[in-house]
C-alpha cells in the first residue's frame, strides 16, 4: 500500500528536481541579458505583437502576453489537474492526512501578507502586490528539497507537495477575485455556457480530450474578453475533466493520461519561457538602499521571513493542539526547514507581481528583485539548515 501511495510521488520528485535546475537556469540567463547589450533585442522580442486567427476571429497579443495569458493558462490547467487528483485519491483525500499541510499553507500565505501590507500599508498602489510574497513556487522547492536525497524523510517531500499545491489553490483564488478587470457580463455568460457543456462532456464519461479542448480554447477567448484573467480558463477546463477514485479506472483517466502528457512540457517548456520572460532585470544602479523600497522590502521579508514564521507555526500549533499529526520520521528541525524552503517563491510570486502591478509598471523590477533575493535567501537557508541538521 505504501508503495503504491509513494510511487507517483517519487515520479514527481525525479521531475521537479530537474526541472527546478532548468527553471534557475533559465533565470539566470535572463539577468545575463538583462544586464548586457542584448537587453534592447530581449525587451523588443518580448513586446512584438503576434496574430493568430483570421480577421475578427483573430487574437492579437505581444510575445509577453502570449507567454503570461495563454501558455500560463496550460501551467494553471496542470496545476489544477494536480489538485483535482490529489482530493479524489490523494493525501488531500484523508481529511486526517490534510489538515496538516492546509493549515501550514493557510500560515504561509497569511502572515507573508501580513508583513508586507505593514510595509506596504501607507501607499494604495504598492500596497496591490500584498498577495506577490504568499505563493510557492512547487518546482524550485521541491527541486531543493529532492537535491537533498534521503537527508530528508518522504513524508516531508509529501507534506512540501500537498502544501505546495494548496497555496497554488489560495493563489488561484487570489487572482479570480483581487486580480482580474472590471467584468464583461456578456462574455460572462458565454464563459458559463462554456462551463455547462464541459460538465455535460464530464457526465457522459467522455474520455476524448479533443472535445474539450475545442470548447476549452472558445472558454479562454470569453475569459480574457470578460476582464477575468485569462489563466482561470485553464482552471474552469481542469475542473471539468472526468476522473474517479477507483484504481482499477486509472489507467482509463483522462485526468492522469493529460498529467502525465503534459508534466514534461510544462516543467522543461512552459515554467523555464515563463522564467525567461518575466526574470529579467537590470542590475545597473542597484544598492542595498534600492532593497529598503516598500515593494522589494515587503517581498523579501514576506518571503523569506513570513513563509517560514507562518508555515512553522500554524503547522507546530496544529500539532501541538493534536489537531494534526508530525510527518513520519520527521523532527521540529526539518520540519522548519522545510517551511523556509516554502519561501521559494518565483514562478507564482513573478506571476502574481505581473498583475499586482499592471497599471503600475514602475514597479515591476522592484518585484523581480525582491522575489529574486527573497527566493535566494530562502534556498540557501533552507537548504543548509536541513543539510546540517541531517549530519548530527
Amino acid at each position: 500500500m505504501i508503495q503504491y501511495i509513494s510511487r507517483p510521488f517519487k515520479w514527481f520528485f525525479k521531475l521537479e528536481a530537474a526541472s527546478g535546475l532548468v527553471l534557475l537556469f533559465a533565470a539566470i540567463i535572463a539577468l545575463i541579458v538583462s544586464n548586457t547589450d542584448l537587453n534592447v533585442y530581449y525587451k523588443d522580442i518580448l513586446n512584438t505583437h503576434f496574430r493568430l486567427g483570421i480577421g475578427k476571429f483573430a487574437i492579437d497579443l505581444s510575445i509577453l502576453h502570449w507567454i503570461n495569458d495563454v501558455l500560463m493558462a496550460i501551467f494553471f490547467f496542470l496545476v489544477t489537474l494536480e489538485i483535482k487528483r490529489e482530493f479524489i485519491q490523494g493525501e488531500l483525500s484523508n481529511p486526517k492526512q490534510a489538515l496538516l499541510p492546509i493549515i501550514g499553507a493557510v500560515g504561509g500565505m497569511l502572515i507573508p501578507a501580513l508583513i508586507y501590507v505593514g510595509i506596504n500599508y501607507k501607499d494604495p498602489v504598492t500596497l496591490n502586490g500584498w498577495a506577490i510574497p504568499s505563493a510557492t513556487d512547487i518546482a524550485f522547492s521541491l527541486g531543493v528539497l529532492s537535491l537533498l536525497g534521503k537527508r530528508i524523510p518522504l513524508s516531508l517531500k509529501v507534506f512540501l507537495t500537498a502544501l505546495a499545491i494548496i497555496d497554488d489553490l489560495g493563489a488561484i483564488i487570489i487572482i479570480a477575485f483581487f486580480y482580474s478587470g472590471q467584468v464583461q457580463f456578456l462574455y460572462l455568460v458565454l464563459m458559463l455556457l462554456c462551463i455547462i457543456v464541459l460538465l455535460v462532456f464530464n457526465k457522459l464519461n467522455i474520455r476524448n480530450f479533443m472535445p474539450y479542448l475545442i470548447v476549452g480554447i472558445f472558454l479562454w477567448e470569453f475569459t480574457h474578453a470578460s476582464g477575468i484573467h485569462a489563466t482561470i480558463a485553464g482552471v474552469l477546463l481542469a475542473l471539468t475533466i472526468p476522473h474517479k477514485d477507483n484504481a482499477k479506472s486509472h489507467a482509463h483517466s483522462l485526468l492522469i493520461k493529460l498529467e502525465h502528457a503534459i508534466s514534461p512540457y510544462v516543467a522543461f517548456g512552459i515554467m523555464p519561457i515563463f522564467a525567461f520572460a518575466n526574470a529579467g532585470v537590470s542590475l545597473a544602479g542597484i544598492s542595498f538602499s534600492t532593497l529598503l523600497n516598500p515593494v522589494p522590502l515587503g517581498i523579501v521579508c514576506g518571503l523569506f521571513i513570513g513563509k517560514q514564521i507562518g508555515v512553522f507555526l500554524f503547522s507546530y500549533v496544529s500539532i501541538k493542539l493534536k489537531f494534526a499529526e508530525m510527518p513520519n520520521n520527521a523532527d521540529w528541525i526539518t520540519l522548519y526547514g522545510v517551511g523556509v524552503l516554502t519561501g521559494i517563491g518565483f514562478t507564482m510570486s513573478l506571476f502574481v507581481g505581473n498583475l499586482a502591478f499592471v497599471e503600475s509598471t514602475q514597479h515591476l523590477d522592484g518585484v523581480k528583485i525582491g522575489v529574486l533575493i527573497g527566493s535566494l535567501l530562502s534556498t540557501i537557508f533552507g537548504y543548509m539548515l536541513i543539510l546540517l541538521s541531517s549530519k548530527k
